[in-house]
């Protein structure tokens, strides 16, 4: 008898249809996760759509995925390269870092220089060497999906999945469920930038690219409901550019956009990301400093008016001048500070207000504070 023979007859027949109903079992049961990737899928599309801003929609994507697929990580990478949507963020309110899971990068490329030829979604297992900057600061991962956010043919971020388990994404898995979870989530971030592009456009001020008087009257009360809830200080400067008038008189008002234009600059050099600036009118700014007392709103101040005055303002070709400001500074103390929002909000305003009248009418190029 030959051992080493392969199994025959009865035997072998019933070896194969073992095989068969291994393979059959397989089927069904990966079968039976494509149906429950599709619901769920399904019910996280329409959550994407119905978030109604930035803020919400990447809540929604990063930590509503993850927890509606169970997943070990989720992250949105976001191709941002001359910092547009942070800037969308902050001027509602927002530290892009408060988004964890939200990688912004200059180019998606530098992260994942795979992704130029990926046309549709990737799984796999994890590689840490093509994988690691897509998922920062996450370990233990096993398998992961990549889907590519494009706008036409030009990619513009990644939806990125993690599991643990390295069967989770394989080539069995339901794809192009994925994909079509990538189309939705690149239509909502689109829309959910748009809106929040014409938000910022009636809230800024179109010589500066600054927010407006009227986004500052908005952020000054979330910002004084803020300072009470952690019984914080808050500051409120106004800055004023001395003597402008003569500068629109001599250069024009060519010349005095210009001047206004390099003002706002040199100001927003001695600006923290926490902080919030606004052109109030005219040759009028405003600078909201959470968390700041007086005298870190002082040195703030000071910043500012050596930022201004260190070198001259080009006001046309060929034609400088030294320009100076003069800076109002009031103190909210959250702590013991009462009455409704509106009211301290406006106090605050007509203190720091009151207090830059003073520094004009003392010789300019002068910092005074409110009481």
């Amino acid at each position: 008898m030959n051992r080493g023979a392969p199994a025959s007859g009865p035997a072998a027949g019933e070896e194969e249809i073992l095989a068969l109903r291994e393979e059959i079992a397989r089927l069904h049961a990966e079968a039976g996760r494509n149906v429950e990737l599709f619901q769920r899928t399904l019910e996280r599309e329409l959550a994407v759509l119905e978030a109604q801003t930035l803020p919400e929609l990447l809540q929604v994507i990063v930590a509503g995925l993850r927890e509606s697929y169970g997943l070990e990580a989720v992250t949105l990478v976001v191709q941002d390269p001359q910092h547009e949507i942070r800037h969308l963020l902050l001027g509602d309110g927002h530290a892009p870092e408060g988004f964890p899971g939200v990688v912004f990068t200059d180019s998606v490329l530098t992260l994942a220089p795979q992704m130029h030829s990926l046309a549709r979604p990737w799984l796999g297992a994890y590689v840490s060497p093509d994988h690691q900057l897509l998922f920062p600061g996450v370990d233990g991962l096993a398998s992961v999906a990549i889907l590519p956010l494009k706008r036409g043919e030009r990619l513009v971020g990644a939806l990125n999945f993690g599991s643990a388990d390295p069967l989770r994404f394989s080539r069995h898995y339901a794809s192009d469920f994925l994909g079509h979870l990538g189309v939705i989530v690149g239509f909502a971030f689109d829309s959910a930038c748009n809106r929040a592009r014409l938000v910022r456009a009636g809230l800024t001020d179109f010589l500066t690219g600054w927010h407006n008087k009227r986004y500052l009257h908005s952020r000054l009360r979330e910002e004084v409901a803020r300072a009470r809830r952690l019984g914080g200080p808050l500051a409120l400067l106004m800055i004023d550019l001395d003597r402008f008038k003569e500068v629109n008189d001599s250069y024009g008002h060519l010349g005095g956009d210009a001047a206004i234009r390099e003002v706002a600059m040199r100001i927003e050099s001695e600006v923290r990301g926490s902080d919030a600036a606004a052109r109030f009118g005219g040759d009028e700014f405003a600078l909201v400093l959470p968390g700041a007392g007086p005298a870190e709103a002082s040195q703030a101040a000071r910043r500012v008016m050596q930022a201004v005055s260190s070198s001259p303002i080009e006001l046309s070709p060929g034609v400088a001048c030294v320009i100076t400001v003069s800076v109002g500074l009031a103190v909210l103390d959250g702590a013991s500070a009462s009455g409704d929002l509106k009211s301290l909000a406006e106090r605050l305003l007509a203190d720091a207000d009151a207090a830059l009248y003073r520094a004009k009418a003392s010789g300019r190029n002068t910092l005074e504070f409110a009481g």
